[in-house]
């Protein structure tokens, strides 16, 4: 039995946030929730099974308040709020108003989805924080917006994001250059999120005073990493041995943050994931968060999700 439900929005501004182009971001939630929606100026009458209609009046409602805010609320916004809405641990506000940074282009940086709200959670209460999920899911450009916001606030005094050189169906040695010629194509994506969120131009300043180093796993060995926010990214491709030895460089008044997906590891197979092992050993070590991300926070183009899981099926 169908039921009514309505919803009356506090302005056109909002209502024309909330609906969308075209109405798109209604039809979007009618779509999700298999419920019949009819808006006229700022009224919305939803018809559905009672429980549907409910949340779904509930949503918009959440949704108000961030159009009060914002001057726009993109389809593939609304898709990551009727996410959060579904499973409900979060008010929506709770998420849409947790900004992280604000990028050198004034883009807000803020968690998309449940996942990613508690990843930013767990990076804030712990000193050691795993972030195991596949890849889109921001665990990597997330942890270097947490290590630009605790530099800038003088939390910290330097950011050290590390990688391992490991080869993913390619030969190190063959390419050209020198050594760090070599490795500089697997740090690659640790430049690519430094150069969005601060800027190139003072990133490059940061690297040139090395406030910010970027360097091979190998590169750690015999430090002591004080004051200072680590990533660890990659990191299903360290070994046993490796992972240890980064873990035991932290010193006081840091954070690490190891980042990495254990369904795509590059190490010969005689050797077992530091991350795998790790995952084993630390789980009940209080002061350690490991945060599981999944397809559900692929925040990618919507055919990475189709793409990641379409991979997991077949294996």
């Amino acid at each position: 039995m169908k039921l009514t439900k309505e919803v009356e929005l506090n302005s056109n501004h909002s209502a024309q946030v909330i609906f969308g182009k075209q109405d798109q971001n209604l039809k979007l939630i009618e779509d999700s929730f298999s419920i019949e929606i009819i808006a006229r100026g700022t009224l919305i009458k939803i018809m559905g099974k009672e429980k549907v209609i409910n949340k779904v009046a509930k949503l918009f409602k959440e949704l108000e308040k961030i159009a009060q805010r914002e001057n726009n609320l993109t389809k593939k916004e609304v898709g990551y709020a009727i996410e959060v809405a579904k499973e409900g641990k979060f008010s929506l506000d709770e998420v849409y108003s947790d900004v992280v940074q604000v990028t050198n282009s004034g883009k807000k940086i803020r968690p998309k989805t449940l996942g990613q709200k508690m990843y930013l959670d767990a990076l804030r209460q712990d000193d050691i924080v795993f972030g195991i999920g596949p890849a889109g899911t921001g665990k990597t450009y997330l942890a270097v917006a947490m290590a630009t916001n605790a530099l800038m606030s003088n939390q910290v005094k330097r950011i050290i994001l590390t990688r391992p050189a490991i080869e993913a169906g390619e030969n190190l040695g063959f390419l050209p250059g020198d050594l760090q010629e070599k490795v500089d194509p697997y740090l690659r994506p640790l430049y690519d999120s430094l150069y969005d969120i601060l800027g190139v131009e003072k990133v490059n300043k940061l690297l040139e005073r090395e406030v910010i180093e970027i360097a091979p796993l190998a590169y750690m060995r015999g430090r002591t990493l004080k004051s200072s926010f680590v990533i660890l990214d990659e990191a299903q491709n360290t070994t046993k041995e490796q992972m240890k030895m980064l873990l035991t460089r932290l010193g006081s008044n840091s954070k690490a943050v190891i980042t990495g997906d254990i369904t795509q590891v590059d190490l010969p197979t005689r050797k077992g994931s530091g991350l795998a092992h790790a995952e084993s050993i630390l789980q009940q070590i209080n002061g350690i968060s490991f945060v599981y991300l999944s397809n559900q926070d692929i925040v990618r183009h919507k055919l990475v999700r189709e793409i990641v899981k379409a991979y997991d099926e077949s294996e």
